[in-house]
């Protein structure tokens, strides 16, 4: 293992006791994870929310936790954050034991779905209220409550309340006071979530920006596939309390380990054929017209049984001859609606690159691994 950052997965709920020290690191200061996370576990009653976990994020990374509800990926950032506590395992933050600490103890700060705006303060108000609990000198606060502003694209709105603020620039101004104080960690907890899809896609790449700018490690909390490939430099996919995989986006998206992530992560093709598993995205898959080369392509034959026209894009759904289905996704260049919608029914010939179909172990239990390098 090569890189910064590695997990390893669950350790059968055996962590240590909250707050006991891990081995100890001979890593310089400089070369700490900005977190890591060493046999975290947390029950509610008999349900296992996390179910003993090891990660390490490296500093300035933007990490995201990707998972459905009731993964454990939101318990895992409280934890994080010292919201909760965790009844195994340890927290550290910069190669500090900060399992036992409250939250205000800890250098991170969390961007909530709500936004948890003081709505009878004004903008600028809100973004320095952490500063003036600190008891900051006011031309200290007045100065980085304007530099906060100006990176998200807010400056000159000073004076206005919340309720006179859109969604959008109401998450602004929730990013700014986060980031005013210069947290090691920003924790951000589907901050998106209550958007428009169009501001939604709009504060991807503004957040991602703004994380640029900063250099803060930010550890991100979605169920929101897209969000996560588009925003982050890994991704940990959760599922029943424990991580599946870890990796870049194009390593989670092309190379899925288990059948979880490969239905999980974007639309999933999953054959069997001579006993063996595989998947192929619909975007790797042709449509050939007859005058059209298969040469070096795995091919089937079927029938179209579905198509939707999306605008960019056609989705169509072929019922293969040997069983099974497949998504096939083509651009729109020179399609129109009708023209798509005519080839319901129509007898086609689709394929692939054999290197495109990607191997899908059935259980997870086989492929809970230390992320390779």
């Amino acid at each position: 293992m090569e890189e910064t950052a590695a997990i390893s997965v669950d350790d059968g709920g055996r962590g240590r006791p909250a707050g006991q020290p891990a081995e100890p690191s001979e890593e310089a200061p400089d070369q700490q994870p900005d977190v890591r996370l060493s046999g975290l576990r947390k029950t509610y009653g008999d349900v296992v929310a996390v179910a003993g976990i090891d990660l390490e994020i490296a500093r300035g990374e933007f990490f995201t936790l990707l998972g459905p509800s009731g993964s454990g990926k939101t318990t895992t950032l409280r934890m994080i954050a010292g919201f909760e506590e965790p009844d195994a395992g340890v927290v550290e933050l910069g190669g500090r034991d900060v399992t036992q600490l409250p939250p205000y103890d800890r250098e991170v700060n969390t961007v909530f779905q709500d936004y948890a705006l003081f709505p009878h303060m004004t903008v600028a108000e809100n973004v320095e209220y952490g500063m003036l609990v600190q008891r900051a000198p006011k031309s200290d606060r007045a100065k980085r409550r304007a530099d906060a502003l100006e990176m998200v694209r807010l400056s000159g709105f000073d004076s206005r309340t919340p309720r006179e603020l859109s969604g959008g620039q109401r998450q602004r101004v929730a990013l700014a006071r986060a980031i005013i104080n210069r947290p090691r960690v920003l924790l951000l907890d589907e901050p998106l979530g209550a958007l428009d899809l169009k501001l939604r896609e709009q504060m991807q790449v503004e957040l991602k920006a703004i994380q640029d700018d900063v250099g803060i490690t930010f550890i991100y909390v979605t169920h929101d596939q897209d969000e996560a490939l588009t925003m982050s430099d890994r991704i940990a996919v959760f599922n029943e309390g424990r991580t599946e995989q870890v990796g870049a986006p194009a390593e989670i998206y092309e190379r899925p380990v288990n059948r979880f992530v490969t239905g999980f992560v974007g639309i999933s093709n999953v054959l069997e054929r001579d006993g063996r598993r595989f998947t192929v995205r619909p975007e790797k898959i042709r449509m050939l017209e007859p005058a059209d080369d298969g040469a070096g392509l795995q091919t089937e034959r079927g029938v179209i049984r579905d198509v939707a026209y999306a605008g960019m894009v056609t989705r169509y759904l072929v019922d293969l001859d040997a069983g099974g289905e497949l998504q096939v996704v083509r651009l729109n260049l020179e399609t129109s609606s009708a023209e798509a919608l005519e080839q319901r029914g129509r007898q086609v010939t689709v394929g692939w690159r054999p290197e495109q179909a990607v191997a899908v172990p059935e259980d997870p239990e086989e492929t809970r691994m230390e992320d390779p390098k």
